[in-house]
């Protein structure tokens, strides 16, 4: 999976044979270890959800506390960010901007403004955006775009209000991100 900004091609990753650092030998890159693709697995999850490297050991601890599949339970705190859930709804065209959008507080959670993105949502939330935060102009662009967009069955948006409401947990087949999240357990199991 590409996770590179810059477009096909340009990146410096996908261009160079031999790997970072010495040239006189210029080696083509070794096969990755099972450490390498692990770290790969964690950096990548890390790296679409947003989260820095504290925090998402954070997550992986609480995964590993409660019951169930670590995994499966991992994918869920992640997709159940407040920022996650704003981009997932459609009030916002990717992760980063949703991020932005949740800091300048424009919603409301069951009549809460909440400004967090790290935020969990639980089951029977309400996200709505303020009064006074209709009136600008993000409201209008996403209310355009906001059509286009299908929520996961895990979430109920209704397009004409703006209003989205959490009805169950999200379940890790519904992440439609290709996450190995068995590859993340076993990156932490080994510390």
């Amino acid at each position: 999976m590409k996770l590179c900004q810059s477009p096909p091609g340009k990146c410096a990753w996908e261009r160079r044979k031999s790997p970072p650092g010495d040239r006189s030998a210029q080696q083509r890159r070794r096969r990755v270890s099972e450490y390498g693709t692990q770290l790969q697995e964690k950096q990548k999850a890390r790296s679409i959800y947003g989260v820095m490297e504290r925090q998402f050991s954070n997550y992986y601890k609480e995964a590993s506390r409660t019951t169930g599949i670590t995994g499966d339970r991992l994918l869920q705190l992640l997709e159940g960010r407040l920022d996650n859930v704003v981009f997932r709804l459609g009030f916002s065209n990717s992760r980063p901007m949703a991020r932005q959008v949740v800091n300048h507080g424009p919603f409301i959670i069951n009549g809460r403004k909440v400004d967090i993105p790290s935020y969990q949502v639980k089951v029977g939330d309400k996200v709505e955006w303020r009064e006074r935060s209709k009136k600008t102009g993000i409201h209008d662009i996403v209310k355009a775009n906001v059509g286009n967009v299908n929520p996961p069955s895990w979430l109920k948006v209704d397009k004409d209000n703006m209003v989205g409401e959490v009805i169950s947990l999200p379940r890790p087949q519904e992440a439609e991100l290709s996450i190995d999240t068995r590859q993340i357990v076993e990156y932490y199991s080994r510390r």
